[in-house]
């Protein structure tokens, strides 16, 4: 693993039941990629329009388990539909303003269920975007694509996606990244891990997910099998500034695209464009918090 420590220390308590030694190095965590990492298929009934997904609830167990007196900070570029090469060329740069240690990338699978799709040829593409973002020092965690092989329609791509997998896990070899295997998660061939659209995870499949990326990063949790932890409660001015983010970010875009028949991810932010903390007040782009 190639990750580096980012540690910093500040009066404000981020959780009372925080341990008072870090048990993971990482304090500033970005993710990268599409719906997947967007977390489409896991609204949050808390907030309109906003999903969750596994990102977030991998932040949040990331921030449960730094001390009290040190920030940890999270940040998700990733919008529904993306490219690969959309992602390196829109989400690349911002990433690396916020001065992230922990990078999570899931990319190309728009790209290889597409029609045509070369699964040899976008591996090419992710070891450039893979080989930028290891460069930076930051822990990468890339992502295998599920077993489709029961999925209604996408099952007839199953041997390129296949085919894809080998080639994540060369280039996270070439680069010292970590590969979270989603083909290995036998767990995901459930009917309940599924979303009703039967392209996108549901809840339970996210804390699945979740429940395996921290593993894969031997971080200790206390997430139950099938038993997803409900959203982080929010005051009533976070849940205010968000609604009118929500409204900003993703009410108007939908409209304006049923209009112009356009694509879900078109005119759409990321959901979470600066690293903020998971419980307290935001801190401002790539902030050294050390000496606060």
């Amino acid at each position: 693993m190639s990750g580096s420590s980012a540690s910093s220390t500040s009066s404000t308590s981020l959780h009372s039941d925080a341990p008072l030694h870090p048990i993971h190095p990482w304090r500033r965590y970005v993710a990268l990629g599409d719906s997947f990492t967007e977390g489409i298929g896991d609204p949050d009934p808390q907030r309109p329009g906003y999903h969750r997904g596994w990102a977030d609830r991998v932040a949040e167990e990331l921030a449960h388990r730094v001390p009290d007196t040190e920030h940890f900070s999270y940040a998700n570029l990733a919008i529904r539909g993306r490219l690969i090469d959309q992602i390196a060329a829109e989400q690349t740069t911002p990433a690396f303003e916020l001065q992230p240690d922990l990078i999570t990338l899931c990319a190309g699978g728009n790209d290889v269920i597409r029609p045509g799709g070369d699964p040899d040829a976008i591996a090419e593409k992710l070891d450039d975007l893979v080989g930028n973002l290891a460069a930076s020092g930051a822990t990468v965690v890339l992502f295998t694509g599920p077993d489709i092989r029961d999925t209604p329609v996408m099952g007839r791509i199953r041997g390129k996606v296949a085919i894809y997998n080998e080639n994540v896990h060369t280039v996270a070899l070439r680069h010292e990244a970590v590969v979270a295997d989603l083909w290995a998660l036998r767990e995901l061939t459930r009917k309940e891990m599924w979303a009703e659209d039967r392209l996108h995870f549901s809840p339970i499949g996210h804390h699945t997910i979740t429940t395996m990326v921290l593993e894969t990063l031997n971080v200790p949790h206390d997430l139950v099998p099938l038993e997803p932890k409900p959203p982080v409660p929010r005051t009533w001015r976070q849940a205010r500034t968000e609604d009118v983010l929500w409204a900003r970010s993703h009410l108007m875009p939908w409209v304006l695209r049923r209009l112009r028949r356009q694509s879900s991810g078109d005119g759409l932010s990321p959901k979470r464009p600066l690293a903020e903390p998971m419980f307290g007040h935001p801190m401002p782009p790539g902030a050294d918090t050390s000496g606060q």
